[in-house]
């Protein structure tokens, strides 16, 4: 559990990037560090940007084809030899055609093949419910062994990445293809695995966010701290495992708590937080923002409204909890 650093939040969130792109720009760094990592993609290197990594190991990239499961089983033996192994595809594909793979042969053997899926959430939009992934946080935390990474913003994902590259445990990192804001300065961020991020001060509420959530849940504390209302935010990029202490801290000094997330609610980090709440016996207010279904096809902005993914939505959740405390 920490707090931010005051030089770690640019000061405008004008410049956009999707989280992807930082997977394939640490990929590059990686590629020129470690001559032991290698990469399988299933078909979408370009999109995933694993191609990024291709260009400068082409010797150390692996392409399955369209075949999910055998680019896991590949990236699985490739570790077993002693390298360090990241697969990349989308993430419906991964954690949907994969999963007995992932399960049986990285989990159950424990082996660190870090697993990446880009195009997650409704984000990835007019290419519609079945190519958006808004369970993979669900299938891919209650497997044993598995950890799951869902950064906040191109920079953390970057981070995020080259942390794994080191990683000996399963990894999966969600990232999107829509480009979002990026909210932190890539000199002063530091990625610490497992540990929550408190972006702002606030004693009325907390927001727990995570992936494109998170700006958003920036931008809504500075509104609501426009009436008086001061809202902690926190960027919870890992999801499992969950920093307990950091979702305590806020519940015992906070009057409520809204997790907000780009999946489904049932599974993810609203569920992840309940789950902490329950352990320990701690009755605060919570609201968990999240999908109740499938969503529809449409433009990345024109679904986060209709879905309520909007500071104003979580502005007025906020409200509503502290006038019915």
């Amino acid at each position: 559990m920490r707090e931010v650093k005051s030089d770690w939040l640019r000061k405008s969130f004008d410049e956009m990037k999707p989280t992807r792109d930082g997977y394939g720009k640490a990929l590059e760094r990686l590629a020129k560090q470690d001559k032991r990592i290698v990469v399988v993609d299933a078909d979408l290197a370009s999109s995933t940007r694993s191609l990024w990594f291709a260009k400068h190991a082409p010797e150390r990239f692996f392409y399955a084809g369209i075949s999910e499961q055998n680019a896991v089983g590949l990236a699985v033996g490739l570790a077993l030899e002693g390298k360090k192994a990241f697969v990349s595809s989308f993430a419906i594909f991964l954690t949907g055609r994969a999963f007995e793979i992932i399960r049986q042969s990285v989990c159950y053997n424990n082996v660190p093949v870090k697993i990446v899926g880009s195009h997650a959430g409704i984000l990835t939009g007019r290419d519609g419910p079945t190519a958006q992934a808004t369970e993979d946080i669900a299938i891919m935390r209650c497997l044993p062994r598995m950890n799951v990474i869902v950064p906040a913003d191109a920079i953390e994902a970057e981070h995020a990445t080259l942390f794994l590259g080191d990683f000996e445990q399963p990894c999966y990192l969600r990232t999107n293809r829509e480009p979002t804001p990026l909210i932190f300065d890539e000199h002063s961020y530091r990625f610490e695995f497992g540990k929550g991020l408190q972006l702002t001060e606030g004693s009325d509420a907390t927001i727990i966010a995570c992936g494109a959530l998170v700006h958003i849940a920036i931008d809504a504390s500075r509104e609501l701290a426009k009436k008086g209302i001061g809202v902690r935010v926190i960027d919870m990029h890992t999801i499992k495992p969950l920093d307990g202490r950091i979702v305590e801290k806020a519940a015992r000094e906070t009057n409520a708590i809204i997790t907000a997330e780009d999946h489904q609610v049932i599974g993810g980090l609203g569920s992840a937080v309940a789950e902490v709440l329950a352990e320990k016996k701690i009755s605060v207010p919570l609201k968990r923002i999240g999908l109740h279904g499938f969503a529809e096809s449409g433009s990345p902005k024109d679904l986060y409204k209709k879905y309520g993914f909007t500071k104003e939505r979580l502005a007025s959740e906020i409200e509503g909890l502290i006038m019915s405390i």
